[in-house]
């Protein structure tokens, strides 16, 4: 008996790792196949371009996944704060408050899904995905139709420049504001008692609620906090490209959920967690810009990444097999 499960085990860990081993395999192969894959410049391009912003959409995505849910209204949390973002520098508001009325309003968008989850008792799923299509409504009515709102260049303060293409001691500003937002919430979920409890409600919420903890109000919190996220996205896409484009945001959602689940392949127990979730974003934002170097039409692009999407998750199906057994 003690040798067959000591090999299970053994698969099991190879399992956990089976992520690390697609980004070396995809790195590799990318390498080889596009010269300029490995310059500095493509390699700055993938961290700041397709790395950033995905990466905080998918913390935000993370925690709604930890706490047992799933957050389809990220995007327009994102959009939400770009227009209000936009709209506060239009209106000559400082950057910082600007910024502010930003990050409210993609706050809103998470007490929206909150109310409609811990107070009335919608599933997540059905409350973001009602939240989506309010939310791209309301950009439609605020657009006349869906127009884009362009800043003039006379008028970008340098502050908000700052934002999009600033640099600090050598990095770019947009990659310091992701990392900082990672290391937070990878801190959160291991140090701090409001992680613990997301987690465990995940898990087994008639345990949490039985052991006298709230978990409408942690739910309240999480939702609300994962919109948040969110919306620095926001303000880092408007400070880049100077517009707000109606729905724009909801171009990260699908690859936000993707990130996530593969990086739950990463915990032993396939849950939810910062470092996979980090991973599953810089394997997909290589995909992607390997595919795009190497010249394959978009949607066979869209298959490459689908197909890598379904073999890491194949290797936490093992795990969990593997664990259990």
């Amino acid at each position: 008996m003690t040798a067959a499960i000591a090999p299970t085990r053994s698969f099991a860990g190879l399992a956990r790792y089976g992520l690390i081993v697609a980004l070396v395999l995809v790195f590799s192969l990318f390498s080889t196949v596009a010269p300029t894959f490995l310059s500095l410049g493509n390699l700055q391009s993938i961290l700041v371009n397709n790395f950033t912003l995905l990466a905080i959409v998918s913390i935000a995505m993370t925690f709604a996944v930890a706490a047992g849910g799933i957050d389809l209204s990220v995007g327009t949390a994102v959009d939400f704060a770009s227009f209000a973002f936009v709209s506060g520098i239009l209106a000559d508001l400082p950057v910082p408050l600007a910024a502010l009325a930003g990050l409210g309003a993609g706050a809103l968008v998470g007490a929206f899904n909150a109310i409609l989850i811990s107070a009335i008792g919608v599933s997540p799923f059905l409350a973001t995905l009602g939240t989506l299509f309010i939310g791209r409504s309301i950009q439609q009515l605020l657009t006349d139709g869906g127009n884009p709102v362009y800043l003039p260049p006379s008028g970008v303060p340098a502050a908000f420049r700052f934002i999009g293409h600033g640099t600090l001691v050598g990095f770019p500003v947009p990659l310091l504001i992701a990392a900082v937002i990672i290391a937070a919430a990878a801190l959160l979920f291991a140090r701090m008692r409001f992680g613990r409890v997301v987690l465990a409600i995940g898990i087994q919420p008639r345990t949490v609620r039985y052991s006298g903890i709230g978990v409408a109000k942690h739910v309240t919190v999480t939702f609300i906090l994962a919109s948040t996220i969110a919306a620095f996205a926001g303000l880092i896409l408007t400070a880049t490209v100077t517009v707000y484009i109606p729905s724009s945001g909801n171009g990260f959602m699908l690859n936000a959920i993707g990130a996530t689940f593969i990086g739950t392949t990463f915990s032993p127990l396939g849950r939810p967690n910062v470092a996979g979730t980090v991973l599953g974003v810089l394997l997909l934002s290589i995909v992607a810009n390997g595919l795009l170097l190497t010249g394959l039409n978009f949607y066979w692009q869209q298959v490459g990444t689908g197909l890598l999407i379904f073999a890491v998750l194949a290797f936490s199906f093992v795990n969990k097999k593997a664990v259990g057994a």
